[in-house]
């Protein structure tokens, strides 16, 4: 397959839905490779998995917390197809273990500092020549995932980073309720030069979003609040911040929300895949209307802070 075009106007993207079978690694890497295959086979560029696409859920099993132990081995293999295919690979999330605690730092979520493992929730970008061109730490935790799972504190802030097809960022389900996250993959140092601005223009977001999240007092109000939830959230960030977000869940409301579009290729409960177009011209037009990049670049902008805190990821773009 040909390589990239760093100068592309479009970039076509798998939103692949895979319902994960509970700490059975090699049955849903089989899966996950055999739509990457077929995402590959029907022109995309990007194949994006879901959050715990290789594990699923289940924080009390022991096999569950072991398969953390394989990621490395898994990640290389991801890393192989995407040089196999020509096709960059964002591979959900992986559970993996951390090997030191960040004690010190405060301010993260999760685990105790005695819990053993310490397990973390980990987004990776593997450019389409296999290479490793970020990883990010999942830093706001659902509710449940406390207990379980480690997050960083306050820095490296949340931190864009440079793809074939110009810079992108990674955040990890629960991050969608953060316009802070955003903003600082936004307001990256490189944005700061006027125009359209740099920072990110795509922000990939793996999930495992339920229908049940919402709980008995959600449901009780609208059952159908969690797709309430994503389909807003999702066409606002991206509206906010004249970028693509690329939502992909683990059990329905995968999408592309695009600003001035909305929502495309919007997937319903079932295990499949959607394959949608990021077009850049589109992200430029948002921009021409809203200019809120040009906002964010002004000298005195009401909120210049947060830019401060985006420059402290610089120099390690490719952790986050």
């Amino acid at each position: 397959m040909s390589q990239p075009d760093p100068m592309a106007s479009h970039l076509k993207i798998a939103l692949i839905q895979l319902h994960a079978e509970v700490a059975r690694p090699a049955a849903n890497f089989a899966r996950a490779a055999s739509f990457v295959r077929r995402a590959a086979a029907h022109g995309a560029q990007l194949a994006v998995l879901p959050e715990y696409h290789l594990v699923g859920w289940d924080p009390a099993s022991a096999a569950w917390r072991a398969a953390a132990r394989e990621a490395a081995r898994y990640l290389e293999r991801y890393r192989e197809l995407a040089r196999e295919l020509c096709v960059a690979i964002v591979p959900g999330t992986l559970l993996e273990e951390e090997e030191e605690a960040d004690d010190d730092e405060g301010g993260g979520q999760g685990a105790a500092a005695a819990a053993v493992p310490r397990l973390a929730n980990v987004a990776y970008f593997i450019g389409p020549d296999g290479a490793l061109l970020a990883r990010y730490v999942k830093k706001n935790l659902w509710h449940p995932e406390r207990p379980h799972l480690v997050a960083p504190g306050p820095h490296p802030a949340h931190t864009a980073f440079d793809t074939p097809w110009g810079r992108m960022g990674l955040l990890v389900c629960w991050d969608l309720a953060f316009p802070e996250a955003f903003r600082e993959l936004v307001a990256a140092p490189s944005a700061l030069g006027g125009g359209r601005g740099g920072g990110a223009r795509v922000i990939i977001v793996p999930a495992f979003w339920l229908a049940s999240d919402g709980g008995d007092a959600g449901a009780a109000i609208n059952p159908a609040c969690e797709r309430v939830f994503l389909d807003s959230v999702c066409v606002a960030r991206a509206f906010e911040n004249t970028c693509a977000v690329v939502l992909v869940n683990y059990v329905g409301r995968s999408q592309l929300a695009m600003p001035l579009q909305g929502a495309l290729g919007r997937l319903d409960a079932a295990e499949g895949m959607s394959v949608v177009t990021v077009d850049f011209g589109v992200l430029d037009a948002a921009e021409d209307v809203y200019r809120v990049r040009r906002d964010m670049a002004q000298e005195g902008w009401h909120y210049a802070r947060m830019q401060q805190v985006a420059g402290r990821g610089v120099g390690d773009e490719k952790t986050a």
